[in-house]
């Protein structure tokens, strides 16, 4: 990144946010980001607390650029979004897709640590049952199977119509043969965490490891990157979320409206898991817009962190924004 602004620029106007979620998702209660102000507006820097400053500084990287850089020029109005079920018991699906108004998409959570195979069925079938046939099924595994277990449950769940399976496998060589495997399904596998944590996010589309891939702005440092790695992977993608605020969110709904093509729904409909958050981004009739976000004062306010992680933010920030220095990003 060229200019890139100084620190004193960033921390003048720097809030750091807790928002509670309604069920945890991801391992997370309370989701924590810190948002600041450039000449475009708002952005955000949220990388995962166990994420290294190398990687959190990537994300950095793309807050800034949203912040102090026109968004690119959008091919398409309002984004279809998909719910999104966390792996909760199957008696809970009803009221978590309750959430997600006017959705014709839901992704599913499965693989969770400490559950089994019967309770992703258990899941799937009762998204299916509220859906109903004309709904689209997805589940994401966090790349928590083998190979072997994969392929056990992709048949398993199969029954379900599954639209795609997301990083069902952590690996790329296993991505491959999972792929090899389930061809006679028919079930497409899609790439997520083979993209934004890879240090070369092209060698998924180049092993032929995945269908589709799922791209992530803040992950990718931004539009431009994220665009440019779409163009060269060629394959079709889906944008998602990477369970960040509603600010995060609008520039994931920018970098959507900007691709040439996009046939599916996309992951940032995330706000509906929030039980609070900085601005309202939860979909309407399936739809989230692509508008810049500006945080409601009293919300910021309301949703203040505690000054011990407002500390340890500001000196995350800080090593960040030396890194993206050091490197002349």
């Amino acid at each position: 990144m060229t200019d890139l602004p100084a620190l004193t620029e960033l921390l003048d106007s720097a809030r750091i946010v807790a928002l509670p979620m309604h069920t945890r998702f991801r391992g997370v209660d309370v989701r924590e980001a810190l948002l600041f102000e450039g000449p475009e507006g708002w952005a955000e820097f949220s990388p995962f607390p166990e994420y290294a400053d190398a990687e959190a500084a990537t994300w950095l990287s793309a807050g800034i650029a949203d912040a102090w850089h026109p968004r690119p020029a959008a091919v398409r109005e309002g984004i279809r979004v998909n719910a999104t079920v966390p792996a909760v018991s199957a008696e809970r699906v009803a009221s978590v897709l309750a959430r997600f108004d006017g959705c014709r998409t839901a992704k599913v959570k499965v693989a969770e640590a400490g559950q089994s195979l019967a309770d992703d069925i258990a899941r799937v079938r009762a998204v299916r049952d509220e859906m109903g046939p004309e709904g689209r099924i997805r589940i994401d595994a966090n790349a928590g199977w083998n190979v072997d277990e994969a392929e056990r449950a992709i048949h398993a769940l199969a029954t379900f119509d599954l639209e795609y399976a997301e990083q069902p496998c952590a690996s790329i060589d296993e991505l491959v043969e999972l792929r090899d495997r389930i061809a006679y399904l028919d079930i497409p596998i899609a790439a997520d965490e083979s993209v934004r944590r890879a240090g070369d996010p092209f060698a998924v589309a180049r092993a032929g490891a995945a269908d589709l891939l799922v791209i992530k702005a803040q992950p990718l440092g931004g539009i431009e990157r994220a665009l440019r790695i779409v163009a060269e992977a060629g394959l079709p993608v889906v944008v998602s979320s990477a369970l960040d605020t509603a600010v995060g969110l609008s520039l994931g709904a920018a970098l959507a409206t900007a691709l040439p093509v996009l046939d599916h729904d996309c992951g940032l409909g995330t706000a509906s898991l929030f039980a609070d958050d900085v601005a309202d981004a939860r979909p309407r009739n399936g739809i989230v817009s692509a508008d810049r976000v500006v945080p409601d004062p009293v919300a910021l306010a309301r949703l203040e962190a505690s000054a011990e992680r407002r500390d340890w933010w500001i000196e995350r920030l800080t090593r960040c924004h030396a890194l993206l220095a050091a490197d002349g990003r």
